[in-house]
């Protein structure tokens, strides 16, 4: 297994820009790789979710900022397109990604993954790629009733802790998604527990990105 470096600047904290479609995106996608990220080195994190009811962005504001309570600094942007229906609204959709452009360039892009089924998902990748043409993106998996799980080309080993934590606090914070038959602890530590497995992590679970 070889390590993907990802050096801290000299002259400021690492700026990590993470891309959703729903609340709860990021959390499941990559939650696990940011709160070990923002434990071992300074970094910046802009946590921007495109659909987002009221409710699941106070869901999502919650859970994220326990997770990322050790960040230097942690923004968060819920915007209120129509859940489902993105790829109709794609050109709101792509005025918001050429907004990001604004922010401090990151040194890091996390969206979702190109071969995603969800077309919300598959929207915000490809505006992902449209607009940040320079910059080193990783594309994180959500696990759905269908499917889409691929072969990643890239592990973030997690230490236990961290993805009992992740587990954890999806569960807690997420209420309103308690009632689907995929959304559970056991779920997202399964998921971690097989790229673990893939990637031979140190304590058996990691992360993985394409």
């Amino acid at each position: 297994m070889l390590a993907l470096a990802l050096p801290t600047p000299p002259d400021r904290a690492l700026r990590v820009l993470c891309l959703g479609a729903h609340c709860d995106d990021i959390e499941i996608g990559c939650g696990a790789t940011l709160m070990r990220l923002t434990q071992e080195r300074p970094v910046e994190v802009d946590c921007v979710t495109f659909c987002a009811l009221s409710e699941r962005a106070a869901e999502s504001h919650a859970a994220l900022s326990q997770m990322l309570q050790a960040a230097q600094a942690l923004r968060l942007r819920c915007e209120s397109l129509p859940d489902g229906y993105l790829p109709a609204h794609w050109a709101e959709a792509k005025r918001l990604m050429e907004s990001l452009k604004a922010l401090p360039a990151p040194d890091l892009v996390l969206t979702h993954e190109r071969d995603d089924l969800h077309q919300d998902h598959r929207v915000v990748n490809e505006l992902t790629w449209n607009t940040f043409r320079d910059h080193l993106i990783l594309e994180y998996e959500v696990p759905k009733f269908d499917g889409g799980l691929g072969q990643p080309q890239v592990y973030a080993p997690i230490p236990r802790a961290v993805a009992e934590r992740k587990a954890q606090l999806l569960v807690e914070h997420h209420a309103s998604q308690r009632s689907k038959h995929w959304f559970g602890a056991d779920t997202f530590l399964a998921l971690m527990r097989l790229r673990g497995l893939e990637c031979r992590a140190p304590e058996g679970y990691a992360e993985a990105f394409h």
